[in-house]
C-alpha cells in the first residue's frame, strides 16, 4: 500500500500546481515525453485532452488522473511550450519473471494460471495494488486447501532498468485437521451412517496415507453434494442443507465443521409418464425406465433412467437428445407424479471419422476397428464400441472421442479419436522368480504392430528349473476384411515334471500349426487351431510310478500327434486388464486326430463374471470357475499322463503347494487327473488413493481339487481357502501376492500359505 499513497500524494501535488500559470492557451500540439515500452498511440487512447481544447485547471486534474489510473505509469507531469501541451511520464517497469519458492501442496502451473487471470503475469506492467491483491488470492488458495498457517511473502529484484524479477517466498505449514464433523438436523439416518459417505473425515489409522482428515474446501463441497445425493436417492426430495460452519482453532491447528439439514419427507412414485416428441414407441421406452409405482423416490435411479432413455435415442441418431425428468410433488399424500420430458432433437449425421496421434500405425488398421460409418447417423453405442475396440488391439494406451458439430451445419457432426501409441516393438531381457517354476529367464522380441499394419510377429526364449523353451509366431488378426484372423508358430519345450511334483520324467516336445480365428458377433468368438506336435518321455527306471511304467510299456516314449484345438469365447468385459463389469466364457477342446500314436480328448470351460456389490460402493465381485474333463477313446486306454489336469497354487486353490492337489503316486507325488473342478470368489477392494490403477487388492475364497475318474469323489474331497491378495502391474513385470489359510486340508498336503509370482504371465 505504501505506493498506493506515494501515487496519491504525488497526484495531489501535481493536480494542484500552477503549471500554466493563471493563464489558460488553446492546445496547438500534444508531445509525450519519456515513452521507452508503452507506445504513444495507448497515452492518446487514455489521454483526455485533444487539439484545440482549452486547458484549465480542472482539464489538468482530469488528464492527470486519467493517466495514473492506467497503471502504466509512477510519475506524470503535464508542462506547457508555448501552445504545445507537453507530456511527462514515467514508466512502471515491467514483469520480466515471476518465481515461486515453497510451494509443494499446490502446483506452480496452478499458481501461475491464478496470477494470470488476475492480470498479474510476465509481460505485464508491474502494479504495486495488483500485486496486493495477488498476495491476498495466494493466501486465499492455502486457505481452501486447509493450509490456515500459511504465509506468502515477496521480493522483487531489479533486472536491468526497466524490468523486475518477483519472486513469492511460501511458507505453507501444515495443513489444519479436521477433529470433528457433526451433522444436526438428521433423525433417520445416523451421524455414522452420513459420514462414512463423506471423503473428508476425522483422524483415522490410514490418514497418514489418504490425508482424508486435511480439510479441503473442494472437498467439503463435494461431500455436501454426495450428502444432498444421499437423501434424494432414498426419496427425501425436500431435504436441503441450511448451514455448514467450519471453525478454526487459534492455533490454526484444528478444524470443526458443522452442517444443519432438513430432513424432509420420503415420497414414492405415483405414476410414471413420458412426454414430448416419442420417436420411439413408449412400449419399447418403459423397458428403459427403472422407476416405477410404490417406489421410493430416487434420484440414482431417475438419472439412471434418463441415461438409458437417452442412450435409446443416440442408437438411432439422435446424439444431441434431452430427457428432463419433472416431478411433481404431493406433499400431503408424500407422493410425486414423474414426467420425463423427451426432446430428440434432429438426427445427427457423420460427415467425417478422423484420426489423431497415429503416427505409425497406418489409417486402415484404426479404421477396421470402427462400428461407426462415415455417412450414416451418428449411434453412440457404436461410437463408444468403436473406441472400446481401439483400446482392446493393445497397440494404443489411450483412446478419446470427440463428436464436434460441423460450421455451419445443425445435423453435421465429425468423429475424432484421439489416439496415444504404445511403442510398437519390444526387446525383453528379464528374470522373475515363481515358487512354482522357480527362477526363470526370459528374452521377448516381438513387434505387436509390425510396420504400422496391424500383424505381430514375436520370438520368446524362456528358461526356468522346470520349463526351457523357445516359441517364434506370426499373427494377423484382419486375414481377411471380414475380420478373420491367422496365425503360425513353432515352438520347442523342455519339461522336468519331477520338479513339479510329479514323477521323475522329462518331457521335450516340438511342434508347429496353424489357427484362425473366426469373429461371429461384437462378443462371440470362435478358435480353430491344428498343429503337429512330437513328444518325448524320458523317465528314471527306479523313481518310475507303476501307472506312468504301464503307460510308457503300451503306448511307448515317443509320439508323433495332429491335435486340433478348437475354443469358443464370450466376452462383454469392459477392458482386457483389470476389469470391473462384464463376463468372460469359454469353452475350449482338445483332440488328438486319428493318424498319430495317440487318441485322446479334453474339454474345459472356463467363466469370470464381474459385478458390482450393491450392499458396498466401490467394491467388486468377481466369480470364476474351472471345470474340466479329459479321457481317451479308440486304441488309447487313458488319458496320457502327461496331459493330465493339475490343481494348488496361486492360479487355481491358495494356500496349497502348486500343482500338489489330487491324485499321488507311490511316492506321494501328484499325478493330476482327468476331472477338475475349481471354483474362485473374490471381492475386489477399493484402494485409499484412486491413482493406484495398476494394483488390485482383493479379499478370496477358493476351491478345488482334481480327481481321476476310476476312483470315487465327493465335495469332501475338495480343498478350500480364504484369504487376502494383492496384483502390482510394476514397470519391471506382474507382482502378484497372495495369504491365505486352507481349511478342508488333509493329511500329506503341501500347504503354502504365503504365495507369489514375479515377472511371469497371469
Amino acid at each position: 500500500m505504501r505506493h498506493f499513497f506515494a501515487n496519491l500524494l504525488l497526484f495531489l501535488f501535481v493536480a494542484n500546481l500552477p503549471a500554466f500559470g493563471n493563464d489558460l492557451f488553446i492546445v496547438d500540439d500534444i508531445q509525450i515525453r519519456g515513452l521507452k515500452q508503452i507506445s504513444p498511440g495507448m497515452v492518446f487512447n487514455y489521454l483526455p485532452v485533444t487539439i484545440g481544447d482549452t486547458m484549465d485547471e480542472n482539464r489538468i486534474r482530469k488528464a492527470v488522473r486519467a493517466l495514473f489510473k492506467t497503471g502504466f505509469f509512477r510519475d506524470v507531469r503535464l508542462e506547457r511550450d508555448g501552445d504545445v501541451l507537453v507530456v511527462t511520464v514515467e514508466e512502471r517497469p515491467t514483469i520480466a519473471l515471476i518465481t515461486f519458492d515453497g510451494n509443494r501442496a499446490i502446483k506452480t502451473e496452478d499458481l501461475e494460471d491464478g496470477l494470470a487471470e488476475a492480470g498479474f503475469s510476465e509481460g505485464e506492467v508491474f502494479n504495486q495494488g495488483k500485486l496486493d491483491k495477488v498476495i491476498q488470492e495466494l493466501r486465499r488458495q492455502y486457505y481452501a486447501n486447509g493450509k490456515y498457517g500459511a504465509q506468502v511473502d515477496y521480493e522483487i529484484s531489479p533486472i536491468g532498468e526497466d524490468a523486475i524479477e518477483i519472486a513469492f517466498l511460501i511458507v505453507e505449514g501444515e495443513a489444519a485437521k479436521i477433529k470433528q464433523i457433526k451433522i444436526v438436523g438428521n433423525t433417520v439416518y445416523s451421524d455414522e451412517e452420513l459420514l462414512n459417505v463423506f471423503k473428508l473425515k476425522t483422524g483415522n489409522w490410514l490418514s497418514w496415507f489418504r490425508k482424508d482428515d486435511q480439510y479441503s474446501k473442494q472437498k467439503l463441497s463435494g461431500d455436501l453434494e454426495t450428502l444432498r445425493s444421499w437423501y434424494q436417492d432414498y426419496g427425501y426430495l425436500n431435504f436441503s442443507i441450511d448451514s455448514t460452519q467450519v471453525s478454526v482453532s487459534p492455533d490454526k491447528e484444528s478444524v470443526y465443521v458443522t452442517i444443519n439439514i432438513t430432513e424432509g419427507d420420503s415420497f414414492v412414485i405415483d405414476k410414471v409418464l413420458l412426454s414430448g416428441t416419442l420417436i420411439i414407441e413408449p412400449i419399447e421406452l418403459y423397458g428403459f425406465v427403472f422407476t416405477r409405482k410404490g417406489d421410493v423416490f430416487s434420484r440414482k435411479m431417475v438419472e439412471a433412467t434418463s441415461k438409458a432413455i437417452s442412450d435409446r435415442l443416440g442408437h438411432e441418431g439422435y446424439a444431441f437428445a434431452n430427457v428432463n425428468p419433472i416431478p411433481e410433488v404431493d406433499k400431503e399424500s408424500r407422493t410425486a407424479e414423474l414426467t420425463y420430458y423427451i426432446d430428440p432433437g434432429q438426427r445427427v449425421y457423420v460427415r467425417r471419422i478422423n484420426f489423431y496421434g497415429n503416427r505409425k500405425t497406418r489409417d486402415e488398421v484404426l479404421r477396421r476397428e470402427m462400428r461407426q460409418m462415415e455417412g450414416g447417423w451418428i449411434s453412440t453405442p457404436k461410437v463408444e464400441r468403436s473406441k472400446i475396440r481401439l483400446k482392446r488391439t493393445g497397440y494404443f494406451e489411450e483412446a478419446v472421442v470427440e463428436t464436434p458439430a460441423v460450421p455451419g451445419s445443425t445435423d453435421l457432426v465429425d468423429v475424432n479419436f484421439m489416439v496415444e501409441e504404445r511403442p510398437s516393438g519390444n526387446l525383453m531381457l528379464g528374470a522373475g522368480f515363481s515358487q512354482g517354476a522357480g527362477l526363470i529367464f526370459n528374452t521377448q522380441v516381438s513387434q505387436d504392430n509390425f510396420m504400422g499394419s496391424g500383424k505381430s510377429v514375436n520370438f520368446t526364449f524362456n528358461n526356468s528349473e522346470i520349463n526351457k523353451s523357445f516359441r517364434l509366431g506370426y499373427f494377423n488378426p484382419y486375414w481377411t476384411i471380414d475380420g478373420v484372423a491367422r496365425g503360425f508358430d513353432l515352438s520347442y519345450s523342455e519339461i522336468e515334471a519331477g520338479r513339479r511334483r510329479i514323477a521323475r520324467y522329462d518331457q521335450k516336445n516340438v511342434s508347429m500349426g496353424a489357427s484362425f480365428g473366426i469373429p461371429f458377433t461384437e462378443f462371440n468368438y470362435m478358435n480353430i487351431g491344428i498343429n503337429w506336435e512330437r513328444s518325448e518321455i524320458q523317465t528314471d527306471q527306479f523313481l518310475l510310478d507303476p501307472i506312468i511304467a504301464t503307460f510308457l510299456a503300451r503306448e511307448g516314449r515317443k509320439y508323433d500327434n495332429f491335435r486340433l484345438q478348437t475354443s469358443f469365447s464370450y466376452d462383454t468385459r469392459n477392458a482386457g486388464i483389470f476389469p470391473d463389469s462384464g463376463t468372460l466364457q469359454r469353452i475350449s477342446t482338445e483332440i488328438a486326430l486319428p493318424g498319430g500314436d495317440l487318441y485322446y480328448w479334453k474339454v474345459d470351460y472356463d467363466s469370470r463374471y464381474y459385478f458390482k456389490i450393491p450392499f458396498k460402493r466401490n467394491f467388486t465381485g468377481l466369480l470364476k470357475s474351472k471345470v474340466g474333463y479329459g479321457d481317451s477313446y479308440g486304441s488309447t486306454t487313458e488319458l496320457p499322463f502327461f496331459r493330465n489336469f493339475y490343481a494348488g497354487g496361486p492360479r487355481t486353490v491358495r494356500g496349497y503347494d502348486e500343482s500338489s492337489l489330487g491324485p499321488q503316486d507311490i511316492f506321494g507325488r501328484a499325478l493330476g487327473g482327468n476331472i477338475m473342478f475349481v471354483g474362485n470368489a473374490e471381492m475386489i477392494l477399493p484402494l485409499p488413493i484412486q491413482e493406484l490403477k495398476s494394483t488390485r487388492l482383493s479379499l478370496f475364497y477358493d476351491v478345488g481339487n482334481v480327481f481321476a475318474s476310476n476312483e470315487s469323489f465327493s465335495f469332501s474331497d475338495m480343498r478350500m481357502s480364504v484369504g487376502v491378495s494383492g496384483i502390482w502391474m510394476s514397470p519391471f513385470g506382474l507382482l502378484s501376492v497372495s495369504y491365505s489359510k486352507p481349511f478342508n486340508d488333509q493329511f500329506g498336503d503341501e500347504i503354502q500359505k504365503f504365495q507369489f509370482n514375479f515377472g511371469t504371465q497371469f
